[in-house]
């Protein structure tokens, strides 16, 4: 081979390399796009303003390569501009069938569920904690759980033994208050129950469900099925190389982080 010809492989060769080392656009950025995180425990701080979903919210701002103007709500109030088109997106959402409705999701973790109560109620299973009609639940607006837990929930509200926080830090605080006797918790509260008085006056009871998918929660109102795939495709990625592990072992041990993420 001549020394011109070696010469036009390199320079092709560093072409495909340059071509290969560039950031695929993947998301349509003809627009800017909005994004909502909600304050719950590990998922989102907004006093340090740092968590696992806003990790997550990062790298794919990121990889899309994309404007996304991010803020924070009430869990409820989202939901509302989600399906009125108003919001593009938030984080570790759930499904059902009315969300099925307006919103689609791109899956990055699956957890499981908990009954945290007070010990002085003497509970020590699910069926004791709703039969006793002077036990009151605490839980989140806007919130659902997994399949047991919303049973519970849906039957206890029938029965006006339910107490709706805003979020996670007023429901800890009624909970301690004495004005709820449990509330239902996942793993992203769990660091909440080192400190010490809460772990000392309550148990934790699980819920025998399946984990339940969380994921990218995408507007069908504000975003076409094409664009949903490109982000959904995104999400894909972040998992497949990774990535969502290494951000989820930052705020839980290996072994969890990997239970969390693999599903």
């Amino acid at each position: 081979m001549s020394a011109r010809s070696i010469f036009a492989l390199l320079v092709l060769l560093s072409h495909v390399g340059l071509a290969s080392a560039a950031p695929v656009a993947v998301a349509d950025c003809s627009r800017a796009y909005t994004l909502a995180l909600h304050d719950h425990g590990l998922l989102y701080s907004a006093d340090t303003d740092s968590g696992i979903d806003k990790d997550v919210a990062d790298e794919l701002i990121r990889r899309s390569g994309c404007k996304v103007t991010v803020s924070l709500m009430p869990r409820s109030r989202i939901w509302q501009l989600i399906e009125s088109g108003a919001l593009d997106f938030s984080l570790s959402g759930i499904t059902n069938p009315e969300r099925d409705r307006f919103a689609s999701f791109a899956w990055y973790f699956s957890n499981k569920y908990y009954l945290l109560v007070r010990n002085d109620t003497g509970v020590r299973d699910l069926r004791e904690f709703e039969q006793n009609e002077a036990l009151q639940l605490g839980v989140i607006r806007s919130f659902r759980y997994s399949e047991s837990a919303n049973r519970l929930v849906d039957k206890l509200e029938s029965s006006h033994r339910i107490s709706q926080a805003g979020g996670l830090a007023p429901l800890y605080q009624t909970l301690m208050q004495g004005r709820v006797q449990g509330m239902i918790i996942e793993p992203f509260d769990f660091p909440v129950l080192e400190e010490k008085k809460i772990r000392a006056m309550t148990s934790i009871i699980e819920f025998n469900d399946s984990s339940v998918h969380h994921g990218l929660i995408m507007s069908k109102k504000a975003l076409s099925a094409a664009q949903q795939e490109q982000w959904r495709a995104i999400v894909n990625a972040m998992r497949a190389d990774g990535t969502l592990r290494r951000i989820f072992e930052k705020y839980f041990k290996p072994e969890l982080a990997a239970a969390l993420v693999n599903f």
